[in-house]
């Protein structure tokens, strides 16, 4: 496992403790499509998240909000869609993202729209 891999399953971990002391229930980790993997799948009272998370070790690159770019936001898109076409839940859809720069947790809760909507909700 190469040092980004375990750099990002630790930032997974540091997100899903957040998350739950924020009132989220996890719901799924890296649930994979064919479109590509949500990085955490939870439920805040009656909303269902997808939660992209992204781990910098400095402010290089732009930090770690700079990689939630257009294409990335189309590919949680389409893997959400592709989940919700697999589970029966019918909750309203948000996407939220949580940024670490060390041991710093920023979320961005409804970090991004949808602009066509898909069943669901999302």
């Amino acid at each position: 496992m190469n040092k980004g891999h375990r750099a990002g399953q630790w930032g997974e971990e540091i997100a899903c403790e957040y998350l739950r002391n924020q009132g989220y229930e996890i719901v799924e980790r890296n649930w994979h499509s064919r479109f590509g993997e949500v990085d955490i799948i939870a439920r805040e009272g009656d909303t269902l998240v997808f939660v992209e998370v992204k781990v910098r070790t400095g402010s290089g690159f732009g930090g770690p909000e700079a990689a939630l770019t257009a294409r990335k936001r189309a590919r949680i898109t389409a893997t959400a869609r592709a989940y919700l076409s697999r589970v029966d839940a019918d909750l309203p859809v948000r996407f939220d993202f949580v940024a670490l720069i060390g041991e710093k947790v920023k979320l961005y809760r409804d970090a991004f729209q949808v602009e066509e909507p898909c069943s669901r909700g999302c």
